[in-house]
């Protein structure tokens, strides 16, 4: 939640817009796992360059020329996250796929160790644009995962023809998020499910379908 180039040595290169293989993948890894340890620990704007290459054990040199700045290592870390996310549902029921999205996203930012990395990339997106484009980003990409589930959904009857698959998805992690990020209030299991059947609700009231 991406293609990625050879990085030019001349300027830093977008993070993320290669996929790297090799040594240069082992690299990223170690830099992204530092970066994540980093914001998990002391979040966005205590991210220091210097100290994330010590953490991944590469030269200081290689993290200013690949990554360019703290706000480049979120950037390219919210990419990691979206393509090493778990995969869709695929229960045969759009309401039970629905619960595992919710189910999902309700246990990731939950728990203590995302939650906090969840809270330092929101922050971060909140003040700096390249974060922004890049955390949009990650959510697209993870919608776009889960549509096929309720285009599967509505293929069965169970919401209307027309039903947009990214609203219909929007509306179910939309209360997680607002709990988690301006309200601050417990996630517990009950939330999710409260969240699924008001979206299904709505889906079935014709809301996602049309123009």
């Amino acid at each position: 939640m991406e293609q990625e180039t050879h990085l030019n040595e001349s300027r830093p290169a977008t993070p993320g817009t290669t996929r790297p293989g090799g040594r240069t993948a082992k690299v990223r890894r170690a830099v992204l796992d530092a970066t994540l340890d980093a914001l998990a620990g002391t979040g966005f704007h205590a991210l220091n360059m210097d100290r994330i290459a010590t953490g991944a054990g590469v030269g200081k040199t290689t993290v200013y020329r690949r990554w360019g700045s703290p706000a480049g290592l979120v950037a390219d870390l919210l990419r990691d996250m979206a393509e090493q996310s778990l995969p869709a549902s695929d229960t045969g029921s759009l309401a039970d796929d629905l619960r595992a999205n919710a189910e999902l996203v309700r246990t990731t930012l939950a728990d203590p160790r995302m939650g906090a990395v969840f809270r330092a990339v929101i922050a971060a997106a909140a003040c700096d644009e390249e974060c922004a484009r890049a955390l949009a980003g990650f959510y697209r990409t993870r919608l776009a995962a889960w549509a096929p589930a309720v285009a599967r959904g509505v293929a069965r009857g169970e919401a209307p023809a027309g039903t947009d698959p990214v609203e219909l998805l929007r509306a179910v992690s939309a209360p997680l998020y607002y709990r988690f990020a301006v309200t601050r209030e417990e996630l517990g299991a009950d939330v999710a499910e409260r969240a699924v059947a008001a979206a299904l609700a709505a889906a079935r009231d014709g809301v996602f379908a049309g123009a």
